[in-house]
């Protein structure tokens, strides 16, 4: 069963996606803030993260840029999720580091597909 860390503050959020998460099969992981996040992985090794940006403490760019810099969970696939859509958050996400990208409220059988493909290529 792959592990997803969820890395995010807002209660309805995590009760919703991380729901849905484990009926198609995935352990889920939470984070609430952006240092507990780079903790988890560090501790935990999840398969794949999904990052909040706005994140409390360290925000999503910052925690996953600690992320790539351990070399021992650097290659941790990380989705950015973000209710800001404003052009330049994408390309900001992935300069950061994330893997991909995707926008809430989310669609969850794209995000389902982004989850995937990632998991396959890692």
């Amino acid at each position: 069963m792959p592990r997803i860390l969820y890395a995010e503050d807002n209660e309805d959020n995590i009760y919703m996606l991380s729901r849905r998460l484990q009926r198609k099969g995935f352990e889920v992981l939470i984070a609430r803030d952006g240092e507990e996040a780079v903790e988890t992985v560090l501790k935990e090794r999840p398969e794949l993260v999904l990052m909040d940006l706005s994140l409390p403490v360290l925000d999503g760019w910052q925690a996953t840029q600690r992320i790539r810099a351990e070399p021992e969970i650097s290659d941790t696939p990380v989705i950015a999720l973000t209710a800001h859509a404003m052009e330049g958050e994408r390309d900001r996400a992935l300069a950061a580091g994330c893997d991909d990208f995707d926008t809430k409220p989310v669609d969850f059988t794209r995000l389902l597909g982004k989850i995937d493909d990632l998991l396959e290529r890692a």
